[in-house]
């Protein structure tokens, strides 16, 4: 399980942003890891895009090459479905 405590900082120009001990997901790192997942699995983006009710593959494409990432509820089925905890699928930087 993935535990981290945010830390946000009051720019004195009205911004906020988090400190940069703050961990941050790797897009391009976690959707390769989706897409070599899929394919240990055995499975095929269309496997995917039919358990998740998507119409087209396209958002998983898109996970894939990191562009996006799943929603939470997307997530967990495709966790289910890979056999692996969230963990496994996210990677930070």
């Amino acid at each position: 399980m993935i535990s981290t405590q945010t830390v946000f900082v009051f720019c004195q120009k009205g911004g906020i942003f988090m400190s940069s001990d703050t961990p941050t997901i790797n897009m391009a790192a976690t959707g390769a890891n989706i897409k070599a997942l899929i394919k240990t699995k055995g499975l095929k983006v269309a496997d995917v895009q039919i358990r998740l009710g998507f119409n087209t593959p396209q958002a998983i494409f898109k996970w894939m090459r990191g562009d996006a990432m799943p929603t939470i509820g997307n997530m967990v089925i495709l966790a289910h479905m890979l056999d692996v905890s969230i963990d496994k699928i996210i990677i930070l930087n």
